[in-house]
């Protein structure tokens, strides 16, 4: 199991001074930041920039944030530790920032990384040179936090076969020296109470919801629910998240195909959200490409039964330990095998319970309190914690 930042039963140590730099602060960043310093015992400083252009915001921010220093220091600000995310160039704003301050211990959180994101099906992949950035940013943080074990080993095991398709000598060391200072700390979140009000008439109720982009898969669960349409099975969705400019053109296919059965569509304000959440039956995930997965705990914390494909961080989340294969995880239930066949019999199975009036076999509020264990009132104290831990 993940690393748990060790904490002591006598007084705590003296509030830290954390400057915190977020180059994209926006979406999950953003959510992160905000639940942490609003709830932290620790006096953070925040510097951000807005949430577009992501590739810019990596190839500039430092620039940005060592400018603005520079420009508005003042000789009795002081600060005790740097913390960043993935999305900032840490080697590059240490050679750039004004002393004292380019010295400081540092954090790097990776949220994802650019080694192992998918890019979409037929085009070029990314750009190597943001790789490189986060393995550069890595070299130069004192300490590095993922947000989930999967995401560490996902990105450590990436690290050498890149290296290798590069001219010169790869950096075999400097891998092994970040194994050796990377932890796993996952993110809080806000949890939703769960609702227990009688479940209203009506057929299953299902929740999708994440970013309308290509990794998180959407044409699988369009597929699943047309198998279960041309089954005669009858069920109401709500389909949620943010949109862009440019996306999957699979979301207008089905807003026609599914118009009879929509309940919601496109991004809601947070309480219409956590609304939806509360009278929905079901949360469905279809991710390729999840390094948490906060959308799928504020749902379970809700009250929905969540349906999670069996890859990526949703094992660990539910309890499995990813060092024993063999270990299953704590609510096998709620797993699919992850192709649009296996979702559509699970839907349908899910559907058939709705109607007898028995949608959970196990309990429901075992499996809201468990992912409330993950929310930031304890979320915060870990993280705090470990922040001590780095100067200690």
């Amino acid at each position: 199991m993940p690393e748990k930042p060790s904490t002591t039963t006598g007084a705590l140590p003296a509030p830290l001074r954390v400057l915190a730099l977020e180059p994209y602060y926006g979406g999950s960043h953003r959510a992160f930041l905000d639940g942490w310093s609003r709830r932290s015992r620790h006096a953070f400083t925040l510097l951000t920039l807005p949430a577009h252009s992501w590739k810019w915001r990596m190839r500039q921010a430092a620039i940005a944030f060592a400018q603005q220093l520079r420009n508005d220091f003042q000789p009795d600000q002081q600060w005790d530790i740097l913390f960043c995310s993935d999305m900032l160039n840490l080697a590059e704003f240490r050679g750039l920032a004004p002393a004292p301050i380019s010295t400081l211990p540092s954090v790097a959180y990776f949220h994802e990384n650019q080694l192992t994101y998918p890019t979409p099906h037929g085009k070029e992949p990314w750009d190597a040179h943001f790789a490189i950035t986060n393995f550069t940013t890595c070299l130069a943080a004192d300490q590095i936090w993922f947000n989930s074990a999967f995401h560490r080993h996902d990105f450590l095991a990436a690290l050498p076969p890149f290296f290798a398709k590069t001219p010169g000598r790869p950096p075999r060391e400097q891998i092994e020296t970040l194994r050796e200072k990377s932890l796993v700390l996952w993110p809080g979140f806000t949890a939703a109470p769960r609702v227990n009000s009688p479940r209203t008439d009506g057929p299953l109720r299902i929740v999708w919801a994440a970013r309308w982009e290509h990794d998180k898969a959407p044409e699988i669960f369009f597929e699943a629910l047309s198998l279960l349409e041309k089954s005669g099975r009858r069920f109401e969705i709500s389909v949620l998240g943010e949109s862009f400019r440019q996306q999957p053109a699979v979301f207008e296919t089905a807003r026609t195909q599914f118009a009879s059965s929509i309940r919601q569509w496109g991004f809601l304000p947070r309480e219409a959200y956590v609304d939806e959440l509360q009278t929905a039956d079901v949360f469905v995930s279809t991710a390729k490409h999840e390094f948490f997965g906060i959308a799928a705990m504020e749902a379970m914390a809700a009250g929905c039964f969540p349906l999670l494909p069996r890859r990526l961080s949703y094992p660990e989340l539910l309890g499995a330990d990813l060092s024993n294969a063999e270990q299953q995880p704590l609510f096998e239930e709620h797993f699919y095998a992850g192709a649009c066949e296996a979702l559509a019999a699970k839907l349908a199975e899910l559907i058939g319970r709705v109607a007898c009036g028995e949608l959970w076999q196990s309990s429901p509020v075992a499996l809201s309190d468990y992912a409330g264990k993950f929310a930031w009132p304890r979320a915060a104290r870990q993280l705090d914690a470990a922040l001590d831990n780095v100067l200690s």
